[in-house]
């Protein structure tokens, strides 16, 4: 049988073949692309009505909503949905504790943002509330736009640049960096006619307790 024929470095033909043939078989395998939240599924939420493990879903009783105060979490397919309708022009209030108690907070400084999955008639706007300053309507806040009744997943990040605040309702005496790292609630608020319905309020890289 004649020798192999060599390359000029010196490597034989059958040899590179060899080596094209066994490269699929030892190659890793394909790495998962990075998620931008943790998983929480079905088996996860807690032995009480929660959206992501989130139990308080509440209406303030702050403008004329439907439910006007209370939970707003109700039966939706194999888990619930937070809904609120918000009624007349004015301004309106609907709040979720991070920890599921009103003296619970959160250090949210190393998370990158939140999903929410939700249906709205018109925009309405969400506060990130710390526990040093809760009350009144002088908050750092984004602007969540209207779906147009339909159900969509987006994410909303914690950049600072993305957080506002309107003088309508007072300027924060604190920055938005230090409300993260005490975050007690996102509030949602709007001052129109809406109807809103919540199906997934994730926070990356926080998983709240069950109460």
């Amino acid at each position: 049988m004649p020798a192999p024929r060599r390359t000029k470095a010196g490597t034989t033909v059958l040899a590179a073949i060899s080596v094209l043939l066994l490269a699929p078989l030892s190659a890793p395998a394909a790495q998962a692309a990075p998620t931008a939240h943790p998983v929480v599924s079905v088996q996860d939420e807690c032995s009480t009505p929660s959206i992501n493990r989130l139990q308080k879903w509440l209406a303030s009783g702050e403008g004329t909503t439907v439910p006007p105060t209370g939970s707003l979490l109700v039966p939706e397919g194999d888990g619930y949905a937070a809904k609120i309708v918000f009624q007349n022009n004015e301004w309106h209030v609907a709040v979720v504790w991070l920890g599921n108690q009103f003296d619970a907070q959160a250090d949210l400084s190393h998370s990158t943002g939140f999903w929410l999955t939700y249906s709205a008639d018109d925009d309405f706007y969400v506060q990130l509330r710390p526990a040093s300053h809760w009350s009144g309507g002088d908050k750092w806040l984004t602007r969540i736009p209207s779906t147009g009744g339909q159900l969509v997943r987006k994410f909303f990040s914690f950049d600072p640049d993305s957080w506002t605040w309107l003088p309508e309702l007072g300027q924060p005496q604190y920055s938005f960096a230090s409300a993260l790292t005490e975050a007690r609630g996102l509030v949602f608020v709007g001052k129109t006619p809406n109807s809103l319905d919540f199906r997934e309020l994730l926070v990356d890289g926080y998983q709240p307790p069950c109460l």
